[in-house]
């Protein structure tokens, strides 16, 4: 069963500062909220996605990587000492447990499932409580791009139309592209984690068509040819550019000229270059 996305961990430095560029960029961005182990995060909620910004929180207590055990802040905190950008691309879960289990069985990820909860607001301001199970897969091949699948356990609580209107009409996350020197290296791996069997779109590229979007897996060169340009190491693989739908192209284009924000035209799509964006690209494209 096709898998779609259901966010994308984007770590940076500086929450405020991110936040403030989403918002320039036209996105309503939510407020700030802590994890128990310290770090911070902020979200765009889109209709069945999300874009979550995050950063390593005043006295985060970050637990250490164990045998069995992801640390989801020790990755980013030793993400974020190299780069900022596009950190980890997480799938939808309907049982996270099983999930773990069958990661486990394809070899991919030997890991618990991890369980944490959190309090949240609702847009009039009301406090909730939110929770999730996250299973994680791990691929050696690329030790700087995580990935998991994430089930919410309260998803009434989380999901809200009000999070989801947008200054520029964002509607959804469309793609993603994780750039590597050599992409068929990485296509069973990611047919394991996405449930999907690759489409080759070129020579040496691969698709993963996922439920109302894909995960494109090309040449750092490729990468930079759809994306204006992107900030990876060409010879580790990396989440590199995304892609959201807004419903009209031409009103984001102008919504960026008065933002002041560098883009540039490739193809039918709007492109931020990921110089300009905390180390991802990002594009717009119609619906």
């Amino acid at each position: 069963m096709q898998r779609r996305i259901d966010h994308l961990v984007v770590a940076v430095h500086d929450l405020d500062e991110a936040s403030s560029l989403y918002q320039r960029l036209g996105f309503q961005v939510g407020a700030r909220n802590r994890h128990p182990w310290g770090t911070e995060n902020r979200l765009v909620q889109l209709q069945s996605s999300f874009i979550e910004l995050i950063a390593l929180g005043e006295g985060a207590e970050i637990p250490p990587h164990e045998e069995g055990r992801f640390s989801f802040g020790a990755f980013l905190r030793d993400y974020l000492e190299q780069r900022q950008g596009l950190a980890m691309l997480v799938l939808d879960s309907g049982d996270a447990e099983a999930d773990a289990r069958a990661f486990a069985e394809s070899g991919i990820g030997a890991f618990e499932p991890f369980f944490f909860e959190r309090r949240g607001r609702r847009p009039d301001g009301t406090p909730t409580q939110v929770a999730f199970t996250l299973a994680f897969a791990r691929s050696e091949a690329a030790p700087q791009a995580s990935f998991f699948v994430c089930q919410h356990h309260f998803p009434e609580n989380f999901w809200n139309p009000e999070f989801q209107r947008h200054d520029n009409k964002a509607v959804d996350i469309a793609a993603v592209a994780f750039a590597a020197p050599e992409p068929q290296r990485h296509a069973d791996f990611l047919a394991a984690f996405t449930g999907s069997e690759p489409r080759r779109v070129a020579d040496r590229d691969v698709s993963f068509p996922l439920k109302g979007a894909h995960l494109d897996v090309m040449t750092p060169d490729d990468a930079a040819e759809v994306y204006g340009s992107v900030e990876v190491d060409p010879a580790q693989p990396s989440l590199a550019a995304f892609s959201v739908r807004v419903e009209d192209i031409g009103r984001q284009g102008r919504w960026l000229d008065a933002a002041e924000i560098p883009y540039q035209h490739i193809g039918s799509r709007i492109v931020v270059p990921a110089s300009a964006a905390f180390g991802v690209a990002i594009a717009f494209e119609a619906t």
